[in-house]
């Protein structure tokens, strides 16, 4: 069976968008080309950011169709990151409001990447 193992995003910019993710994260990337940044994670999960000038990046897609959640314990720490990161000056995409699975908010990085904090469903 496979596991999906890397999270890879296209951005404009991998080193200024690696600052914004070494902060997010509070992690230094593990490799930082100029081209090219990857984090790894916890979890056993890699997350990258590879750049759209880049020689050998092809792609016909355009916008930014998917989101990266983070599934936080309790509604308390989706309002704490919410604060924490209006307080950064992140752009709020949603508002935190209460949707079927509870509090929630999304927040956009430098390209415009939807990240999104709710807790995990009851």
């Amino acid at each position: 069976m496979l596991s999906p193992n890397l999270i890879l995003l296209y951005v404009e910019d991998p080193l200024a968008s690696a600052r914004f993710y070494t902060d997010l994260l509070d992690r230094e990337p593990a490799a930082a080309f100029p081209s090219y940044v990857a984090f790894e994670l916890k979890n056993g999960l890699t997350f990258s950011l590879w750049s759209t000038a880049a020689k050998d990046f092809i792609s016909s897609g355009t916008g930014h169709r998917s989101e990266i959640a983070f599934m936080v314990k309790d509604d308390a720490e989706v309002e704490r990151l919410y604060a924490a990161w209006r307080e950064r000056g992140l752009t709020i995409e949603q508002e935190l409001k209460t949707a079927v699975f509870g509090r929630t908010f999304v927040a956009l990085d430098p390209d415009g990447h939807r990240l999104r904090v709710c807790r995990p469903d009851d």
